[in-house]
């Protein structure tokens, strides 16, 4: 197994955390203490995938990075530079697409331009995502005729509408069926692959974080640590059936589930 290590000597990472915790505060003054002592360092053009026990704090890490929450303690850069709040360089992508529904899928792919300031500029990029998430021929159509899957694509393209460096991904297929679920993951490699955007996937399938990552990240109970930084050594592309006969993931899967399971919970 291989531990997370600090940022000391990785200064090219476009994603840094050291040292970062976050503790909520509580009526009894306690506090709820999320995370504690995060090191972490995402390079660009990377995939990463994060799993860890239910309430470890993912999603708030998650939320750190896209300047939707502050943490309390210790540092966290974005391209060499302290994240004080959103940016356009960062995109998100929750597990409900949460796509207006008086609005069509263009004009929802197209809100974050409208709302930023851009309504006078050239959007012709919006009709190439929806060409490249198969979305080309929906355009008009409006949230209610599009199933799930259809919907959380349509969620990935409005992200993906300021041409973030990053996308951050917070179980964004968790709430799809199996069948469509395991489309969504061919679809985003592909996607990653196109766009070269440097991703982090919160996940709580073990299955999922193998297939997608460079590498996954696994956490501990809350406060969430990171208790283990694994590298996926997997060529690319790589197809569903070829993956899950792989040694390597065969490797993975077991080391993770042991981890996991020391942390009483396994999915």
């Amino acid at each position: 197994m291989s531990m997370a290590s600090p940022m000391g000597g990785q200064p090219e990472a476009l994603i840094a955390a050291r040292n970062l915790s976050k503790v909520y505060p509580t009526a009894t003054g306690a506090g709820v203490h999320a995370l504690s002592d995060i090191d972490l360092a995402i390079e660009d053009g990377e995939f990463v995938s994060v799993v860890g026990p239910s309430g470890c704090g993912k999603s708030t890490l998650l939320r750190i990075i896209a300047g939707l929450d502050t943490h309390d303690a210790g540092d966290l850069m974005l391209g060499g530079t302290g994240i004080a709040g959103p940016s356009a360089d960062v995109g998100v992508v929750f597990q409900a697409a949460n796509l207006l529904p008086w609005l069509t899928v263009r004009e929802n792919v197209r809100l974050p331009l409208r709302v930023g300031g851009h309504k006078g500029a050239d959007h012709s990029h919006i009709d190439d995502l929806l060409e490249m998430t198969g979305l080309g021929e929906f355009g008009e159509r409006f949230p209610y005729e599009l199933s799930g899957g259809m919907q959380q694509r349509a969620g990935i393209c409005r992200a993906l509408a300021r041409n973030p460096r990053i996308l951050l991904m917070d179980e964004p297929f968790g709430a799809l069926d199996a069948l469509t679920r395991e489309r969504m993951n061919l679809e985003l490699q592909r996607l990653w692959q196109a766009s070269h955007k440097t991703v982090l996937l919160i996940t709580h399938s073990i299955n999922e974080a193998i297939f997608l990552g460079d590498r996954v990240i696994v956490m501990s109970a809350r406060p969430g640590r990171i208790i283990a930084d694994l590298k996926v050594d997997i060529p690319r592309p790589r197809s569903l059936d070829a993956i899950i006969g792989h040694p390597e993931y065969s490797r993975l899967a077991r080391e993770i589930r042991g981890l996991l399971n020391a942390q009483g919970e396994v999915d």
